[in-house]
């Protein structure tokens, strides 16, 4: 028999077929409602009953929002208006007479305006002094995007703050600045015989010499010979968003440096240093912040030589910052104990003394692991500056007090701390948002 072969024919492409669109309704908008809002039937009945209560919700908070009466200057005008309008029987809309009217008091308290006879308008310092505040933050927040010569104004920047806002001789803060740098000069002259340590300790010794006996009668002397200020503004003409946001940024600026020293005071090896800083940490966070001011609005005057003149917004600054720094620590601590031994060991291997490991290696990483602890950290102690109205000082909710007491607004309520609110939301989310961003771009979040 003949042989019988089978042959096999085979087909193999030889080119890529083209690529497809995706079906139409698994993408865009269409296709994201499906995978989020309508991907089964539980899903699609949560949707519908959301969307009607949000429905339900904005048919009433849009025309309230919408409510025509900014112009009007009191509570009975803003009833006369919505009653015009067809709207009798209930309030349906706000009465945005009172923010129109108030919001400059909201923002900057008593600070002057020039509203009484012979008065200035200074209103420009707080203003000029924020603007100058973004600029100054700009290298630390954003360094990677500016020049890096604009540290020098970063550095320049604490000193002419509150010279802006209190006013007063140019001389205060060009001999505050004066003090860092007799202590730093201090610290270099003893570190060089005796050792960093007792350098440390001298340089901080010599600079509150400097601020505590010689720093007054210079700025005397120097006042009287070259007469260069701003017209001074006491404390209790402080008030509003301006208020809060200073002690907020200068308690926030002030906290993170000392809650990284406590920290490490607390994981240190000498028992007297780990001593003092478990004692601070531990005391600080068991008393509530307002007992803390009313210490500083009363109780401190009590230990202060008689006659002495203690700023009561200084105060309340280093009662908030003594505050934030205790949360701050252990925050920090926690970041410092997620590291592995291994990264301590590292830097022991490459002969690094312990503050350029912690400078270099160890604290770089802690303090990222820590961002979202710290921004949470920021973002409480801003709210908190609020506490401030229980002692006096007219922060937003202080002042909305004295505004609703009076007898053309008596009454409001929603409109005022509404607008209050949306104000701290715009500042917190930023520092949330920025927190993000951080995130991102350190790569803490994988």
């Amino acid at each position: 028999m003949a042989d019988q072969t089978s042959t096999t024919a085979s087909y193999v492409r030889t080119e890529m077929l083209p690529q497809k669109a995706p079906p139409a309704n698994a993408v865009g908008l269409v296709g994201w409602m499906r995978a989020n809002l309508f991907s089964n039937w539980f899903n699609s009945l949560l949707t519908i009953l959301s969307l009607y209560f949000v429905y339900d919700i904005l048919v009433f908070l849009i025309p309230w929002i919408l409510s025509p009466t900014w112009n009007a200057g009191s509570l009975n005008e803003c009833r006369e208006i919505l009653h015009e309008l067809g709207r009798s029987g209930h309030f349906a809309g706000a009465c945005w007479g009172v923010i129109n009217e108030r919001w400059e008091q909201l923002l900057f308290g008593f600070y002057p305006n020039g509203a009484e006879e012979g008065a200035s308008d200074l209103r420009w310092r707080p203003v000029l002094s924020f603007v100058l505040l973004a600029v100054a933050l700009a290298p630390i927040l954003f360094a990677d995007r500016v020049p890096s010569k604009l540290i020098w104004f970063t550095a320049i920047f604490p000193f002419l703050f509150p010279w802006l806002l209190w006013g007063g001789t140019i001389w205060t803060p060009v001999f505050a600045a004066a003090g860092f740098v007799v202590g730093y000069f201090a610290f270099k002259a003893t570190a060089a015989a005796a050792g960093e340590l007792l350098g440390m300790i001298v340089g901080v010794v010599a600079a509150i010499v400097w601020w505590l006996f010689l720093m007054g009668p210079l700025t005397d002397v120097f006042a009287s010979i070259l007469a260069i200020g701003l017209e001074p503004v006491i404390s209790r003409d402080f008030g509003g968003f301006m208020l809060s946001i200073t002690i907020g940024v200068v308690a926030i600026s002030m906290s993170l440096p000392i809650g990284v020293v406590l920290a490490l005071g607390r994981q240190s090896d000498l028992l007297i240093v780990k001593a003092i800083c478990v004692g601070f940490i531990e005391f600080i966070r068991g008393v509530p912040l307002i007992t803390l001011l009313f210490v500083a609005s009363t109780l401190l005057n009590i230990f202060l030589p008689p006659g002495t003149n203690f700023d009561i917004i200084l105060r309340v600054m280093i009662m908030a910052t003594l505050f934030s720094a205790a949360y701050m620590a252990e925050t920090i601590r926690g970041g410092l104990a997620a590291l592995p031994k291994g990264q301590y060991e590292g830097a022991d291997s490459l002969g690094l003394d312990y503050w350029q490991a912690q400078r270099l290696i160890i604290m770089p990483q802690a303090l990222k692991i820590s961002i979202p602890g710290i921004v949470s950290n920021f973002i409480g102690l801003f709210k908190d500056t609020v506490l401030v109205s229980v002692i006096g000082l007219l922060d937003p909710l202080g002042l909305s007090q004295g505004i609703r007491s009076d007898a053309n607004w008596n009454g409001i309520v929603w409109e005022i701390y509404g607008f209050i609110a949306l104000l701290f939301f715009v500042f917190c989310f930023g520092m949330s948002r920025y927190s993000m961003y951080l995130e991102r771009k350190l790569k803490t979040t994988h």
